[in-house]
């Protein structure tokens, strides 16, 4: 009797540590796209039990949540001298001119990857990126005042090689990363329309390349458009100017999820 108590407490236990490792895991990834999505604004202060509240969680796992994202770039510590606060991170020119080029090698690696498959395979993968860039160089060429879709698309370009090269290793450090840049492209991305035609034209390049097989010229046509990408965003950034940096304005505290 007393071993069977101890085995229905123990799986108690383990079902609720797996049940708490859950609700973390869906905890950071409402969070994180609260982030990407510009709901929880650059340099907005995070609000422990709003967030609670919104996700419908206890304290427990969203606090633990806010740990990963700290680990992962999303969220900062900001200490005064009276108490330590979370804080969105914010968007600046430093940060882009790290994770551009990051993105750019691991793209880059699945490229060289993707370039050894079969010509027909090959082939296959060029037609559902000329079709994806088609669309863009038509937004390009047209310029319309709300150029929806921008994002998405070179997202879905990019993806393809991804999925097509990249292996399990590949693909999670993909995943880890693609999110943070997404920040950046969501919040500039309309800005950055009147440049538009040389990002498709880096990708004319990169499918070029991947038809020809030629894995030195994929990896560094890949490497080529993010470094470009980074460029540019800079230039935005310097008229726009940084999101939530502590040097350009104090956080503040938004709660409209």
């Amino acid at each position: 009797m007393a071993t069977s108590t101890l085995t229905k407490k123990t799986k108690r236990r383990a079902t609720a540590k797996a049940e708490h490792g859950t609700s973390v895991t869906t905890a950071f990834q409402q969070i994180r796209e609260l982030i990407v999505h510009g709901k929880l604004s650059p340099g907005t202060w995070i609000v422990e039990g709003d967030l609670c509240e919104h996700l419908n969680m206890s304290r427990t796992p969203v606090r633990g949540a806010l740990y990963w994202l700290q680990r992962e770039g999303y969220v900062l510590e900001y200490r005064s001298t009276s108490k330590s606060r979370m804080v969105v991170a914010p968007l600046t020119k430093e940060d882009a001119g790290e994770l551009y080029p990051i993105i750019g090698r691991v793209e880059g690696l699945a490229g060289r990857r993707a370039a050894a498959l079969s010509k027909e395979d090959r082939e296959t993968i060029a037609g559902k990126l000329r079709e994806i860039n088609h669309q863009l160089a038509s937004i390009a060429q047209n310029k319309p005042l709300k150029a929806v879709g921008i994002f998405d698309l070179d997202r879905d370009f990019h993806r393809a090689i991804v999925a097509a090269g990249a292996g399990p290793r590949l693909h999670s450090l993909h995943q880890a990363i693609e999110p943070q840049t997404e920040r950046y492209w969501r919040l500039y991305a309309s800005s950055i329309i009147n440049d538009l035609h040389l990002s498709v034209a880096e990708h004319d390049e990169i499918i070029e390349a991947l038809l020809e097989g030629n894995a030195d010229r994929l990896e560094s046509a890949l490497q080529t458009n993010w470094e470009k990408g980074c460029e540019r965003l800079g230039h935005v950034i310097d008229v726009f100017g940084e999101r939530g940096s502590f040097n350009t304005c104090p956080a503040l505290v938004t709660r409209g999820f």
